[in-house]
């Protein structure tokens, strides 16, 4: 027997341990899942100012052509102001006829940084960035000790920050997941080991809690293996999160990577557009995938910063500070840019060259939560200390 199977199979037993003891109800059926797109995507360049001269000045090679029904690598029209990026015609514009998308520019964290480690601990940290920081208490893990009934689980290969904290968490590399390490035989021998310990009823747990994601995931791979379109990288990992939602977990942390673009960006087509339309392949088959439950489901996607406005000399961009995030869910009241907004033009740049924070992230997040679980300010105040909630009525 491995003893690294050993340690994880005990590891995710005394988080279902927790799960069942100590976040044992929901205030709210709700699901929140909530992607990390490290590298810092380019937000100009995917939630586009159309209705900026100066974005199209400053971007001679990267700019998307404004709205145009007779070039199909135009902007998709969002608003009088703001088009989307062409590769996420067919999956995620759809959301947003329908009300279950929204977009929320100039949005981000006051960490100056503008580094890619120090920021994406920021966020997933959720504290004060004026105050001594507490790597032993992120964001997430504080919102799942405010609510009962919640079943949460990080879709990573290692915990990420932001569930660190008293209470364990199970975390599984969604992308590729083989078969349990400890067979049948082995795990009764382990179970009748413990037999009669205070560990006992932690290792039968584990153990069941391993087996039910590897079937889940197992099962939903053999139908894609009959004749269905066989999805790769995110867009497969996106499937499999949206069924383990649907059937065992309510709240959800993944990351995707490959989203730093210094060099060859590119603009409706390249490296930035193909990524995008993997993401919007993805969050849609996630949307497919959880079925009804998508009703009562709401889906983040965040970005430890934005780029630089103007594109650097290797057309690509360069680390910057405002963001665009995402808010995707089926109850959502979207089909808009939502929080406040400037002109997206060089008198507000911000230090001359980003574009700036408007919406802090954790207002954001705060607000969402607030509405989607019924949490009363105390508790907000616990889960972003220091922030108070914005209410952008998307929920």
């Amino acid at each position: 027997m491995n003893r690294r199977d050993i340690l994880a199979a005990l590891a995710a037993s005394s988080t279902s341990l927790v799960a069942g003891r100590v976040w044992a109800a929901p205030k709210a059926d709700g699901r929140l899942l909530v992607v990390f797109l490290r590298g810092a995507y380019d937000a100009a360049n995917v939630v586009i100012p159309t209705g900026s001269d100066f974005y199209y000045r400053v971007r001679p090679n990267l700019a998307v052509a404004k709205p145009d029904a007779a070039n199909p690598l135009s902007a998709l029209r969002l608003d009088a102001d703001w088009g989307l990026h062409p590769a996420l015609r067919d999956t995620i514009l759809p959301l947003y006829a329908r009300g279950q998308a929204a977009f929320v520019p100039f949005c981000g964290t006051d960490d100056l940084t503008r580094s890619h480690f120090e920021t994406q601990d920021t966020i997933e940290l959720g504290q004060d960035v004026g105050g001594s920081r507490d790597y032993s208490s992120g964001f997430m893990a504080r919102l799942a000790a405010q609510l009962t009934r919640v079943r949460p689980i990080a879709f990573t290969e290692q915990m990420p920050l932001t569930f660190r904290g008293p209470n364990a968490v199970p975390n599984i590399g969604i992308a590729q997941v083989g078969k349990p390490g400890i067979d049948e035989r082995q795990a009764r021998l382990i179970k009748a080991m413990y037999q009669g310990s205070p560990l006992a009823r932690a290792v039968e747990d584990g153990f069941r809690t391993r087996d039910d994601v590897y079937r889940t995931i197992s099962d939903h791979a053999a139908q894609a293996d009959r004749g269905a379109v066989t999805p790769k990288g995110f867009e497969l990992s996106a499937r499999r999160i949206g069924r383990l939602m649907r059937e065992q977990f309510n709240l959800g942390f993944v990351d995707v990577g490959g989203w730093d673009t210094h060099v060859n960006q590119g603009g409706a087509t390249g490296y930035l557009a193909d990524r995008m339309g993997e993401l919007g392949r993805a969050l849609a088959g996630f949307v497919e995938e959880i079925g009804p439950a998508w009703s009562d489901t709401v889906v983040v996607v965040v970005s430890e910063f934005g780029r630089t406005f103007r594109e650097n000399g290797s057309r690509g961009t360069d680390h910057g500070h405002g963001s665009a995030y995402w808010v995707l869910g089926g109850g959502l009241k979207g089909g808009r840019i939502a929080g406040p907004q400037v002109a997206a033009d060089e008198a507000h740049l911000f230090q001359n060259r980003d574009t700036p924070v408007l919406t802090d992230y954790r207002a954001l997040l705060g607000g969402l939560v607030g509405r989607l679980y019924g949490l009363d300010p105390a508790a907000l105040a616990t889960v972003f200390p220091g922030a108070s909630p914005a209410d952008l009525a998307l929920l």
